[in-house]
């Protein structure tokens, strides 16, 4: 139930920012930014020392560590797939449009028009 209040009062803050973002509308930009700024991060401050927040952040770590084991492709790799990929749209391209084009004319043979 604590964590409930706690993430309940963290919408509060950040809600509370954007409403200042609002009310401050005859001030300067910068102070209009910044309210914003402070509701979302005492929001999120609020927000870590809940259970969902402990495990979003653990999961953000652990998000940044498999990105860090990922095996990325070459440039030579990309380029040849890249154009790999080009290659198969302009064949399946082609091969629709024979596919559409002996369509028309089998359904206007059976229709009986000449155009």
């Amino acid at each position: 139930m604590a964590d409930k209040l706690k993430f309940a009062f963290a919408l509060v803050l950040v809600a509370a920012g954007l409403i200042g973002y609002y009310q401050l509308s005859e001030h300067a930009l910068l102070f209009r930014v910044l309210s914003v700024l402070v509701g979302l991060g005492l929001g999120v401050l609020v927000a870590w020392f809940t259970a969902s927040g402990q495990e979003f952040f653990r999961f953000s770590q652990d998000a940044v560590a498999e990105t860090k084991r990922v095996v990325w492709p070459s440039k030579k790799e990309t380029y040849q797939t890249t154009l790999v990929v080009f290659a198969l749209v302009l064949v399946m391209g082609l091969f629709l449009w024979l596919v559409d084009w002996g369509l028309l004319a089998l359904v206007q043979r059976l229709l009986g028009r000449t155009e």
